[in-house]
Order: C-alpha cells, then structure tokens, then sequence
C-alpha cells in the first residue's frame, strides 16, 4: 500500500467514525503492526469514554499471553483477563494486545505480570474501577492464578475492590 492510499483509507476511516484518531491520540490503527521484543507500556494508548456517567463493565479476554520465568527462561503461558469500569479513558484494543504482546520475552513472576498490567492500565486510564486475573498453564504439576483489583479511593468503587477481593474465588 503507497502512503497517499493509507492516508486515504485512514482519511475515509475517520470520516465514517465522526472523529479522526489524531483527535484521540491514536497511532496505532489501520498502521501495519510492529512487535516490540520486551516489556512496553509506552505502547498503550487511550481514547474518551463517551459515557463516563454510566457504570458499565469492559471485559478483555486475551487467551495467548506468553511471558518468561525469570528463573528458568522458560516459556509461561496464560490467559489474562481484564474487567474495568471505565472514567474519562479508555484503552484501545490494538495497543493493549501489543502491551500484552511485549511481556513475551519480559521474565517476571506470574503474580508480577498481573500486578504490572493493572498498575499500568491504572496510570493510563485512572478507572473507577480495574481487575486483572492471570490463568497460567501448569508448570510442574502446580497452575498459578492471580489476581489484583483496584477501586479508587475515597469512592464507592474502594468498597467494590474490598468486596470483590472478599469474594473472589468462592
């Protein structure tokens, strides 16, 4: 594709969605993909929520995340989910699967991988309210499941993450 047709399509894509994703600081879309080779939360990006008075959940199931022991060097393999009751931001799709994508040859501990992700989607989107659950694979006969949560303080969205933390599991 010449860069004046991916500039057409990105034009005529932006003309379909009322908004340009320059508006929204997007960089990411309708651009060919690049692979970063370690851990990246540069990559994710945002765009409004345009119902940030309602409470509704946005759930990310991503089935392939693969990190490394950062023992061993070995691959892990999990499915990582995100649950999130978005504010002013939310985050785009493409972005976070390259965020995820980056943790490939990131070695970290399972319950570091789910902690990073939630502190970064913390600090890129300020939710009201954030989970993240990580399903690794058996190695050695034992699977390792974490989990974290996040509710802003000093909202009823604290009490929810203490609830849910409560709850979780049962």
């Amino acid at each position: 594709m010449t860069p004046e047709m991916d500039a057409g399509a990105a034009a005529h894509s932006a003309e379909g969605s009322g908004a340009s994703r320059a508006d929204e600081g997007l960089s990411l879309l309708g651009r060919r993909t690049e692979y970063r080779s370690d851990y990246a939360p540069e990559v994710l990006e945002t765009f409004s929520n345009k119902h940030p008075d309602n409470d509704y959940w946005v759930r990310f199931n991503c089935p392939e995340f693969t990190s490394l022991c950062p023992i061993t060097g070995q691959p892990d393999f999990a499915e990582i989910r995100i649950s999130y009751l978005p504010d002013k931001k939310m985050v785009e799709s493409k972005s976070l699967k390259l965020y995820l994508f980056s943790f490939r040859n990131h070695g970290d501990f399972h319950e570091d991988c789910v902690n990073a992700i939630m502190k970064d989607l913390i600090r890129l989107m300020d939710p009201k309210y954030i989970e993240v659950t990580g399903i690794f694979t058996p190695r050695g006969g034992i699977s390792i499941w974490p989990y974290a949560n996040y509710g802003r303080p000093g909202t009823q969205y604290e009490e929810l993450a203490r609830y849910r933390m409560r709850q979780h599991d049962l």
